[in-house]
């Protein structure tokens, strides 16, 4: 069947501890506006719990990404990160430049060449799963990402541990990421970090980037679904 030329191809990266499931309503609104969605879940994440291990490691991630839109032969798509979701978005560009028309950042981490998940986020937890030869650190409460309390008890029951192995793997970056035509980050107002702050504060001076606010906490997909879906068809 033909595609309609208006038909945009998401894919949704979630963050740490999270799983596909988190874009629910997201991709559902997406999905009734006739678009397609991808939500893949990380390995060692959500259902892909049972595939928890020591030898899971940032790139394990990245191709799980990678793989979907090799496999399912996605071109000129959206891709989206949240957070941890932040460091798969950009060694995803690394590795299929060229397919990604807009690229998304939400309240997300974006890392440069060289540093790992250890050096943009609080060693202490990651640290002392090492220190017991734990291949997992628990998933916090999510009054920690400061969701709102009637969501809370959903969002307890799906999240899961998150491998520490992710956290040690150096990225190597070339530059892929600001080659991709559209750009655009989005801070959760109602969520204070130091670092989501400087990466606003960097993009928003940059004219090749798109900014937003969303009054809300970090999982800005889950409390504010419909905001958030409306911005990724704005800059889609």
């Amino acid at each position: 069947m033909p595609t309609p030329p208006d038909r945009k191809t998401f894919v949704l990266v979630h963050g740490s501890s999270a799983g596909g499931w988190c874009y629910r309503g997201v991709a559902d609104l997406l999905e009734q506006r006739g678009h397609k969605v991808y939500a893949p879940t990380l390995t060692g994440l959500g259902e892909r719990s049972h595939l928890m291990s020591g030898l899971i490691t940032l790139n394990t991630h990245i191709t799980d990404v990678v793989n979907v839109i090799r496999w399912e032969d996605l071109d000129r798509l959206i891709l989206v990160g949240h957070s941890y979701g932040g460091w798969i978005n950009s060694g995803v560009a690394e590795q299929v430049e060229g397919k990604i028309a807009s690229i998304v950042f939400l309240d997300a981490f974006m890392p440069e060449d060289g540093q790992s998940v250890l050096d943009n986020s609080p060693r202490s937890c990651a640290e002392k799963a090492l220190k017991r030869a734990e291949v997992s650190r628990p998933a916090p409460h999510p009054s920690v990402w400061a969701v709102s309390e009637k969501n809370q008890p959903w969002v307890a029951e799906r999240l899961t541990a998150q491998p520490v192995g992710v956290a040690l793997t150096p990225l190597r970056l070339t530059g892929a990421l600001d080659r991709v035509p559209k750009k655009t980050y989005v801070r959760a107002a109602g969520y204070e970090n130091p670092n989501f702050d400087r990466f606003y504060a960097k993009v928003k001076s940059d004219r090749s980037w798109r900014t937003y606010e969303i009054p809300c906490g970090h999982e800005m997909m889950i409390d504010m679904p419909e905001r958030t879906a409306e911005i990724l068809m704005e800059v889609a």
